[in-house]
């Protein structure tokens, strides 16, 4: 087990479900979409706009029961902040031996826990012509799916989308992505970003 792994007791769950049905109640957002889902995957987080998101990431994830990971810089792990980010979720990423990633990602999924890894392709909350291919090649080399999570303040509403698996088509894969998320905004819509990637151009 990587030793960023961690399992919440019972009554972290109950604590963490009432925390985000609280929020909810309140809360000017409306929860929609699919199910959870019942086994590991990568959760795409687009359109990614906003440190908002990752306080309706967590919502979501706590309202529905699902465990989720995310990966952050080494730096943000050191000192006090190591145990709190640890319980987030985050999973330390060392640049320089980034390709361990997938090996903890697999211990995880093997070790039987159910749970999301969040990725945020469109990357740093700006228009970007590109998203990063990082969450593509983990599901690929995992062996995950992937769960299109939304935003969209046009309606109010976040959520979960489909879950499925990617072919190795990156094009193909990648217009089904355009296609969910051809009318969503993100939480500062001026920011979004269209779904492509590099990897989809062709070759000079």
């Amino acid at each position: 087990m990587p030793d960023h792994a961690y399992r919440v007791s019972y009554g972290g769950r109950m604590l963490r479900r009432l925390i985000a049905r609280a929020f909810w109640a309140v809360s000017r957002w409306k929860l929609v979409g699919e199910s959870a889902p019942d086994r590991p995957t990568v959760f795409v987080g687009a359109p990614h706009t906003s440190n908002w998101d990752f306080i309706l990431m967590l919502a979501i994830a706590w309202r529905l029961g699902v465990d989720i990971r995310w990966l952050g810089k080494k730096s943000l792990f050191a000192g006090w902040r190591a145990p709190l980010m640890r319980r987030l979720g985050g999973i330390p990423v060392d640049r320089a031996d980034a390709s361990r990633v997938v090996d903890d990602v697999v211990a995880l999924a093997r070790a039987g826990e159910v749970f999301g890894l969040v990725i945020t392709p469109d990357g740093t909350r700006g228009s970007n012509d590109y998203w990063k291919s990082g969450f593509y090649r983990i599901a690929r080399d995992a062996g995950m799916p992937v769960t299109l999570c939304f935003v969209d303040r046009t309606t109010m509403t976040t959520g979960l989308g489909p879950t499925f698996e990617l072919t190795g088509d990156v094009r193909a894969d990648m217009d089904r992505i355009r296609a969910f998320y051809a009318d969503k905004s993100g939480f500062r819509p001026e920011r979004r970003s269209e779904p492509r990637l590099r990897e989809e151009e062709p070759r000079p």
